[in-house]
């Protein structure tokens, strides 16, 4: 199944507000930036949305040429993400990895530890929905490399490209992340590529204007 880069992130757009997880409006962030839309990944909560989105994560990651061996991740959205994402990359592109996932706190029965899944071995690509502050996964990357393995990129479905607040950035959070870590940053679809999908609806376009004058005021260098 083989779709353009611009229809992934079409599809994935369109997916999104049809599931009312991206949204147009005024929503007053976690930063206290007053933003003319939102984004809630959680919302993809049935199969079809869930598949809509794995499959946007899987052709995207499929298309990136990233070498990788397997998928981790990080509890708890992180969790459904990879094991979607795992089974798509096999159905549309017959490449079977295994995904592996981390418990909050570590089980002390049974087989115990922390880990669940597959091993965590060789290049390993962290699964989530966005890039806050980075902290899931700075905590992601301590656990691959701690089990011997390699972080091989970052893939995740909206990117803000927005500069984060302390005084003097210019980064967004997705790009101090790759710089940090020296890994790729694989976003089904940022900020500019919303721009380009309003402007495709006459229902959303009317949100252009609000959009251009958030990423005038916040977009990342």
């Amino acid at each position: 199944m083989t779709r353009t880069l611009i229809e992934i992130k079409h599809d994935f757009l369109r997916a999104a507000t049809d599931a009312g997880a991206l949204k147009f409006g005024e929503f007053t962030l976690k930063s206290a930036r007053v933003s003319p839309y939102f984004f809630n990944a959680g919302l993809f909560c049935t199969g079809k949305t869930l598949h809509a989105l794995s499959a946007a994560y899987a052709d995207c990651l499929a298309l990136s040429g990233v070498k990788f061996d397997m998928l981790f991740g990080p509890a708890y959205k992180g969790i459904a993400l990879a094991a979607a994402t795992a089974e798509q990359l096999y159905l549309r592109q017959k490449i079977d990895v295994g995904f592996c996932y981390n418990r909050k706190e570590a089980k002390d029965h049974g087989e115990g530890g922390l880990l669940v899944g597959a091993k965590l071995a060789g290049r390993v690509v962290i699964v989530d929905d966005v890039i806050s502050a980075g902290t899931s996964v700075r905590e992601s990357v301590q656990i691959i490399r701690a089990a011997g393995a390699t972080p091989a990129a970052v893939l995740i479905a909206l990117d803000r490209a927005e500069r984060g607040q302390d005084a003097g950035a210019t980064l967004s959070a997705a790009s101090e992340v790759a710089l940090e870590f020296q890994i790729p940053v694989i976003s089904v679809s940022t900020l500019h590529d919303l721009l380009a999908f309003v402007e495709t609806d006459v229902n959303l376009v009317k949100n252009r204007d609000a959009l251009l004058a958030y990423r005038s005021l916040y977009g990342a260098t």
